[in-house]
């Protein structure tokens, strides 16, 4: 999974070279090698032939966690860390797993029956161990995966890829479509862009233009209500940015990100009032009525009186500061790789991530897993669901997602029918499997798809 997530967030790229230290039998290696990318694995005892040298990623993987001897787990995490050119990706077993581990306590951990030995992590420990080794400030990137940058601008880039997801620029093959790339950026991002960001085969296509040429082009053809609505929308992302960035500490403005740069010198008179609007962004996090406020103006996602649940294709529409809000717990504890709701407290501060993976498939869909995250202690819990035999299920799919959803209408009308059938007439019975069959059965009902139907005999 650690590997996998590296993948998915572009740590591991085709132009860097991977290093697994402490590769076990070279399963991660090989899958990575399948993939084309330069990995390479070493171990003690699988592969000592491996010469050691510095990668741009190292993997250490489910190494810390086995390690029984405190000194040698801390000299093993400063080695791997010596070895990263841009980034170490560590990542441990969490203590959620103690099911699983069956053992004696032995040190600061536990000898299993197999005489393994293993120390489970809470995801906030793990991630200021891995700050306390290295000396530098970590993301983490998952539950149990923690990212540690040699660089500070590497770490401010991959936190603006996970808040600002549309810096994408369309594909161009001629002047024409390099035209309509900065059109679709002047749209999207509400200003046009810098030289220096756009991408090269774009700016090899537009280079016979002038500048005035090119800003002429873009202001004829650009629709202007879209520009006005990513200059809002910029606006509002370059705060998030800066407010989680507070959360995880600030650094200097020439350590931003370019296109943050540029955002500020654009929307803001100096990066100075960015900040200080961004501060008080964050300090709104503390302010109850404020936050239930932004849950009863969100719009999207559905309100019960202790917390909003939003889907996750509607979260980017909820107001900036319940978007912070759910930030905020994912960088400190990690956003799990599966999820289909986030559940936002209104009674407290804790984010919660559940798991329908069936969500628009069944009318009805299960949960298989849950991961909260308490903003104030940062302590995680997690709760599997897969091998229950009751299981809690969702009603009126249609109520977190965005009214703009194309799926919206469909979910709708089968709410409107099980309203009518009397399904919801006792709401605390149909929170979980054998109670919703229950109320089929006394309703005389039964589901294909997202239709009621009337059951076979009555």
């Amino acid at each position: 999974m650690p590997a996998r997530q590296a993948v998915i967030d572009n740590q591991v790229a085709p132009d860097r070279t991977v290093l697994d230290y402490g590769c076990g039998r070279g399963g991660d290696v090989r899958a990575l090698q399948r993939l084309a990318f330069r990995a390479v694995g070493w171990d003690p005892f699988y592969q000592p032939e491996t010469s050691l040298e510095p990668a741009d990623v190292v993997l250490l993987t489910y190494v810390l966690n086995v390690i029984e001897d405190p000194q040698e787990r801390r000299r093993t995490l400063k080695e791997a860390w010596d070895l990263a050119g841009t980034v170490l990706v560590a990542s441990a077993r969490l203590t959620w797993e103690k099911s699983k581990v069956k053992g004696e306590r032995f040190g600061d951990g536990l000898l299993t029956s197999r005489q393994t030995f293993q120390h489970l992590y809470s995801p906030g420990e793990l991630r200021m161990y891995v700050e306390e080794v290295t000396g530098v400030r970590t993301v983490s990137a998952a539950p149990g995966v923690v990212y540690a940058f040699k660089d500070e601008t590497a770490r401010l880039g991959y936190l603006a890829q996970r808040i600002l997801p549309d810096a994408e620029w369309l594909t161009s093959s001629d002047t024409v479509s390099a035209i309509a790339a900065v059109v679709d950026h002047a749209e999207r991002r509400g200003r046009l862009p810098r030289m220096e960001e756009v991408p090269r085969p774009v700016a090899q296509l537009l280079g016979h233009l002038r500048p005035n040429q090119i800003r002429r082009l873009v202001r004829d053809s650009a629709d202007q209500a879209k520009v006005q609505r990513g200059c809002k929308r910029t606006t509002l992302n370059t705060l998030l940015f800066l407010a989680v960035e507070l959360f995880n500490g600030r650094g200097p403005f020439s350590g931003l990100p370019l296109n943050i740069q540029c955002d500020i010198r654009a929307f803001f008179s100096s990066y100075r009032e960015a900040c200080r609007r961004s501060d008080r962004l964050l300090l709104k996090l503390r302010d109850d009525e404020y936050i239930r406020g932004a849950m009863n103006a969100s719009g999207v996602g559905k309100l019960t009186p202790t917390a909003l649940y939003v889907h996750q294709r509607a979260l980017h529409q909820m107001p900036t500061v319940l978007r912070l809000y759910e930030h905020c717990a994912s960088i400190a504890a990690g956003r799990p790789q599966a999820w289909t709701l986030a559940k936002l407290l209104h009674r407290g501060r804790a984010v919660s991530w559940l798991d329908y993976p069936d969500f628009d498939h069944d009318p009805h869909p299960r949960m298989l897993s849950s991961y909260q995250v308490e903003m104030k202690t940062l302590e995680t819990s997690h709760t599997l669901h897969s091998h229950s035999d009751d299981r809690p299920l969702l009603h009126r799919k249609h109520e977190f997602l965005s009214p703009e959803d194309p799926d919206v209408g469909r979910y709708k009308r089968l709410t409107a029918a099980e309203e009518k059938a009397g399904l919801y007439e006792h709401p605390h019975l149909i929170g979980r499997e054998s109670g919703w069959e229950a109320e089929l059965i006394r309703c005389g009902r039964a589901l294909r798809g997202h239709r009621l139907v009337r059951r076979a005999g009555d």
